[in-house]
């Protein structure tokens, strides 16, 4: 088996990641146009090679060049000959394509109850007492065992949840009509940019991310971001939803021979940018726990200053691209950024950082016990597929040979909590004619020898609703004990099954 990826080379020696120290996390960190790009593609190369699954964003759409065969560009034929590469051959790789929005790849969605209230909150950009609002709402679909699995679903129990205020405010508090309004608006504006595509079923399937193809190298999953870079939230969120969900979905293996994934997280400023200090504390919290299942992390960001310390300490494994240093901001960068590498006497890293060429990096990788290399400055290997974007035919072509082509292609839609709540409406109208026509029953009337048919039909419905209200609680209850709630969920937020 393959044990160390060879990422790039210095005097003719190769500088090389070990896979057992591949879940310890990692920075590929440059300003735009030095090569994190193609780093990102022969890192991916080199994992997939060793039978290591990938998943990564493609923002720019240039990432989909790995499901082609390289060949053809000058820039890569001069890298090959200045690093002596003689036995370099060109290759496609295994890729799975995916797409939120279902157009340049399979449909990706999650189900509203999986995302939970703390995950939307923060897509939605809600302040706290509307995050309490909502995380009630969840609370109230739970306790009477009602899915929530698309946008329609949340309009509907935030609106059962303001008409019935008055009647939940002892068990859930305070749910003002203002707030569930704000929520409602915040709903809106995400439909507007498209993020109902997100939500509903049939939902990821996450064993699906961790595939290797009959050759036995690792899949590469490819989520087009292109459009869904455009609502940065939304992005963010989507990308910490999936880290929290493969924790929750993979088993504990503790130090292992190899990762089991290997997640790319593309523009990590995004994830972090305005982000309450809850928020914060549940991402360092995902980064440090899932190194435990076998998951590796490498954030990718312009400037590792984006990177809160508390996770940045986690990032064992760095390859630094140059940074410019223009702006007092850029010079504590480049500053913050050499500080962070294990010395090395043959090298000024500061000033290095700074003259690095394009494809050139600042490298130091953990070696088998756990420590820092010392930092060397290393030329990137070349990837063996195509440098560059395939093309919308070729892409299209791999998506239908793909095993998964036709699973998640056509949405379903089941009965969930917008379907119950209309069904219900519809029948308390109905009985409301009903009652108003027929004759009723007033007891007081009764015994008292008089009788006032209407208002006792009304009485009586009352006492029904009553106890049929408390027999749905019981039962709620009953399938609320059952959810189970993520690492990202807590008493914050919870996922349905």
């Amino acid at each position: 088996m393959k044990n160390d990826l060879s990422v790039a080379q210095v005097d003719q020696k190769a500088l090389s990641l070990s896979l057992s120290m591949a879940n310890r996390h990692g920075l590929i960190a440059g300003a735009t146009g030095t090569g994190k790009t193609v780093t990102l593609q022969t890192l991916s190369e080199q994992f997939s090679q060793a039978s290591v699954p990938v998943f990564m964003t493609d923002i720019k759409g240039d990432l989909s060049g790995l499901s082609q065969k390289g060949g053809g560009n000058s820039k890569i034929e001069t890298r090959i000959r200045e690093l002596g590469l003689d036995h370099f051959t060109y290759a496609n790789n295994p890729v799975v394509f995916w797409d939120v929005f279902g157009k340049k790849g399979h449909p990706m969605r999650a189900t509203i109850s999986d995302m939970g209230p703390l995950l939307l909150s923060r897509m939605l950009n809600l302040n706290e007492i509307q995050t309490g609002v909502l995380t009630a709402a969840f609370e109230v679909a739970d306790d009477n065992g009602w899915l929530l699995l698309d946008l329609k679903d949340l309009r509907a129990i935030l609106q059962y949840t303001s008409e019935n205020s008055q009647s939940l405010a002892t068990t859930y508090g305070n749910i003002s009509a203002a707030s569930v309004g704000a929520i409602q608006r915040a709903l809106l504006q995400l439909e507007h940019e498209g993020g109902a595509s997100l939500f509903g079923e049939p939902m990821l399937n996450f064993a699906d991310l961790i595939q290797t193809d009959q050759h036995g190298h690792g899949v590469i999953n490819i989520l087009s971001a292109e459009n869904l870079y455009n609502t940065p939230r939304v992005y963010a969120t989507l990308l910490l939803w999936l880290l929290s969900e493969l924790y929750e979905n993979m088993p504990e293996v503790g130090d292992i021979e190899k990762p089991k994934l290997v997640f790319f997280f593309d523009e990590a400023h995004l994830l972090f940018n305005d982000a309450p200090k809850v928020f914060l504390e549940k991402i360092e919290q995902v980064v440090r726990l899932i190194r435990s299942k076998g998951v590796g992390v490498y954030f990718v960001s312009q400037n590792p200053l984006d990177i809160p310390d508390m996770v940045l300490g986690q990032l064992g494994n760095r390859v630094q691209h140059a940074l410019r240093a223009f702006t007092p901001r850029d010079q504590k960068a480049v500053k913050s950024a050499a500080q962070t590498f294990r010395a090395n006497v043959n090298i000024d890293i500061e000033t290095a950082i700074t003259e690095l060429g394009v494809g050139e990096a600042l490298i130091s990788f953990l070696d088998e016990k756990g420590r820092p290399n010392p930092v060397e400055i290393g030329k990137i290997l070349p990837p063996a597929s195509r440098v560059g974007a395939a093309t919308e035919s070729e892409v299209n072509q791999v998506i239908k040979e793909s095993v998964f082509y036709g699973c998640y292609e056509n949405a379903i839609d089941r009965e969930s909590v917008y379907e119950i709540l209309k069904v219900r409406n519809a029948s308390r109208a109905q009985n409301s004619e009903k009652s108003d026509e027929a004759p009723g029953f007033d007891w007081r009337s009764i015994l008292s020898g008089t009788s006032n048919s209407k208002s006792s039909g009304r009485q009586t419905q009352g006492i029904v609703e009553t106890v049929a209200k408390s027999m749905a609680r019981t039962v709620g209850n009953e399938v609320g004990r059952q959810i189970l709630r993520g690492v990202l969920g807590s008493i914050l937020g919870g996922r349905r099954r």
